[in-house]
């Protein structure tokens, strides 16, 4: 089938379009989070000087952190302009991700429409869709709660490093898919896998940012974060949806490969490892839902969960052969 080059290359400018415009979104947000950080720095120092300044400081951290809410409700003085300064860079940051998805979801349905496919045939097209998943994951949870826009500078920079990794060095110029892949099986499983990706991709990042937090890593830093009770929960959350999608791609992945190569399973590179992700997100919920385990045991768990996800994309994809080996897909 022939492909739309001009399509193809206005695909690819939309691509970096969303790489810029998620990199001004990231410095925005982390602009929010040193602005909100400094009042705690201030009131900490405030408290040993006087009860007076310590009081003053101490109102502008209540209005300024990670509890104040995305329609800015708040205490109201004669120093809220300075206080809602970190939450109109947040909303900046917010505002920006939000233009930064819908480009990237042209850049991703203008590719499917010049190469007459399903747009995750190769690791450039599968690390695009699964960094978008991510932040759309990211953008859904921010509406259901707002204390966790902080959350936003950390899971845009692994966003980020992917997607630049996939428009430089995993960069593939549009064409058909090799006959092996010509099949429904690409759209429901590739899916189901890069959707699952990119919701660990979020899990992930929040359960590191538990653990820093629980474990005091970095001191004041880390101050601007949701509690760690909230970023644990939310971790949790997003795990118990991904899981079964997880699955499901699994079980996708098998029936196509008996459709293709005449058996279920083979304990190919990829296979193997998949499975190996799928036992360690089942024993991080399982975990998670054991007393002793809850406390900081399964977050861990979720962690090399995360990072067995990305040796599955980079190592078996690049490094090792297998009869996924060929394809790059994630």
């Amino acid at each position: 089938m022939p492909v739309n080059m001009a399509l193809a290359t206005y695909s690819d400018y939309a691509f970096h379009a969303a790489v810029g415009i998620y990199l001004l979104a990231m410095v925005l947000h982390l602009g929010e989070y040193a602005r909100t950080r400094t009042p705690v720095a201030l009131a900490t120092v405030g408290a040993d000087v006087g009860a007076e300044v310590g009081a003053e400081v101490g109102a502008e951290v209540g209005t300024a952190g990670p509890g104040t809410d995305a329609a800015g409700t708040g205490p109201t003085g004669p120093d809220r302009q300075t206080r809602s300064l970190p939450e109109r860079f947040g909303r900046m940051g917010v505002a920006l991700t939000i233009l930064g998805a819908l480009v990237h979801i042209g850049s991703v349905v203008i590719r499917g429409i010049a190469v007459e496919r399903w747009p995750w045939g190769n690791m450039y097209e599968f690390i695009s869709a699964a960094g978008l998943m991510a932040v759309l994951a990211w953008l859904y949870l921010l509406r259901r709660n707002h204390s966790l826009r902080p959350l936003g500078a950390f899971l845009l920079l692994p966003v980020e490093i992917l997607l630049f990794l996939a428009g430089s060095a995993l960069y593939v110029k549009p064409a058909p898919v090799m006959p092996a892949l010509q099949s429904y099986w690409l759209t429901i499983h590739v899916t189901a896998v890069s959707l699952a990706s990119g919701l660990l991709m979020v899990a992930g990042v929040a359960s590191v940012l538990f653990l820093l937090r629980k474990h005091g890593v970095g001191g004041t830093w880390l101050d601007a974060l949701p509690s760690a009770d909230t970023l644990d929960r939310a971790a949790y959350r997003v795990t118990i949806f991904a899981f079964p999608l997880y699955t499901f791609a699994i079980i996708c992945g098998a029936i196509w490969a008996e459709a293709a190569w005449g058996r279920f399973w083979g304990w190919d590179p990829k296979e193997t490892v998949a499975f190996v992700v799928w036992v360690v997100y089942a024993c991080y919920l399982h975990a998670r839902a054991t007393a002793g385990w809850r406390a900081g045991g399964a977050a861990w768990i979720n962690v090399f969960g995360f990072a067995a996800v990305l040796f599955n994309l980079f190592f078996i994809n690049l490094v090792t052969t297998g009869l996924h080996s060929y394809a790059g897909l994630g």
